[in-house]
């Protein structure tokens, strides 16, 4: 069997892909993939996602600069979750974290807490006004 025949991929065509640091093991974020992403991920080895909002083909990092250069993509025993560690230049998140993963839940209070500072404002990355 090869890596394709491993991977089992939603009604959509789509997989999630786990993003993490390799060096930290810190978890970036979290996206969807087809089979042309992923192509194109291994192709180029940067990361490549299939937005479901935006119905589009996209590149992390294309608008903002801040690329994930993949160093391994591995999947779970079920075939149906990729994890996919990078070398992360910049915010992974579009809010300007390093992770999208910058708040905790306070488990006995129902409240949450910032978990770590903000690297640039969404404006200084994109243009926003």
């Amino acid at each position: 069997m090869n890596f394709w025949d491993n991977l089992k991929w939603t009604e959509d065509g789509l997989i999630p892909a786990i993003i993490q640091d390799a060096h930290t093991g810190r978890v970036l974020m979290m996206a969807w993939m087809n089979r042309a992403s992923l192509e194109k991920t291994l192709e180029t080895r940067k990361t490549w996602f299939w937005s479901r909002s935006r119905k589009k083909f996209w590149m992390k990092g294309e608008s903002s600069g801040h690329t994930q250069s993949v160093r391994d993509v591995a999947f779970d025993c079920d075939g149906d979750v990729l994890l996919i560690q990078v070398e992360q230049v910049g915010a992974a998140c579009h809010e300007g974290f390093r992770s999208c993963f910058f708040r905790s839940l306070e488990v006995a209070g129902g409240t949450f807490h910032q978990t770590e500072g903000r690297l640039e404002t969404p404006e200084a990355i994109y243009g926003r006004k």
